[in-house]
């Protein structure tokens, strides 16, 4: 019988297995979680061959190297990166064929901040509340990955065929968000919303998958009370103390106290999702989502 499972040799800095996410459980207090680049993780799935949901690698800055146990096709995308098979220099943004026992080695990011990995057949961890995701916040899901531990596959289907290459973004230069104002836009002076729309921030290194946080002008606040914990949906811009904006993520808390000055589109979220530490970003107002 074929062994269908990833040996992981180098788990890189933070290694997750992501899907679609675990929408529908905000209730529960469980975030939707999910791959922070929805659409380099479904591109890396038609790559080799996958359904939309199968789960997938996603790492942050510097890669990581797997051994499969059996001949497998791969696909790597997201953040540009230099792909190797045993050595030698091998494909990104297209499907690559790596016998069994090779070492498919993902490197560190030249441009973006995440990667994405798919294995025809899937990551194939047990499912919690229907999703695979790695959730840092909540700690459902698998633990992110370390280096010796083994990731089952599971057996491609053969439903869906590959595809040669697909075209994909590059890592912004300059991060652009669209937001709706409010819901608590009114708890900010005037000035405050003004600022956040007309001034350019900068993405800080202390972000994750929780939240984008931001360095930049501090946004004043017109009422100094406190909220009670409200729900908080994916792209709210909550404002902490400090003042500088906060763009929640997929593992971002279903409820949080800071007011919310405005909630970013979705769309915009995946290219959050590549901006490195330093990325300049503008929030640009709209009216409808």
């Amino acid at each position: 019988m074929t062994d269908r499972a990833l040996s992981v040799v180098r788990a890189g800095a933070l290694t997750t297995v992501q899907d679609l996410g675990r929408p529908g459980h905000a209730h529960l207090g469980v975030p939707r979680s999910g791959a922070l680049d929805g659409p380099a993780a479904a591109l890396v799935n038609r790559l080799v061959g996958n359904r939309p949901e199968a789960a997938v690698l996603e790492t942050t800055l510097n890669g990581c190297a797997v051994r499969p146990r059996s001949t497998v096709t791969v696909a790597v995308a997201g953040a540009p990166c230099p792909v190797r098979v045993d050595g030698r220099p091998a494909a990104w943004g297209a499907p690559v064929r790596v016998p069994a026992g090779a070492l498919l080695d993902v490197g560190a990011a030249v441009s973006g901040v995440r990667g994405y990995v798919a294995v025809s057949g899937g990551i194939a961890v047990e499912p919690v509340l229907g999703s695979r995701s790695t959730d840092l916040l909540s700690g459902l899901g698998p633990a992110p990955l370390t280096d010796g531990s083994v990731l089952p596959l599971g057996s491609p289907d053969g439903l869906h065929a590959p595809v040669d290459v697909g075209p994909q973004p590059a890592p912004p230069a300059e991060l652009v968000l669209r937001v709706t104002p409010g819901p608590r836009h009114d708890w900010f002076t005037p000035e405050a919303v003004r600022t956040l729309t007309s001034r350019t921030y900068r993405v800080s290194p202390m972000s994750n998958r929780i939240g984008l946080r931001t360095e930049g002008p501090a946004l004043e606040r017109a009422l100094s009370g406190e909220l009670p914990s409200e729900g908080m949906v994916l792209g709210a811009v909550q404002v902490p103390p400090d003042g500088r904006p906060v763009v929640f993520l997929a593992d971002h808390p279903t409820t949080g106290g800071y007011p919310v000055i405005a909630v970013v589109r979705t769309a915009d979220l995946p290219a959050a999702a590549q901006a490195v530490p330093g990325t300049p970003v503008r929030f640009m107002a709209v009216h409808r989502r």
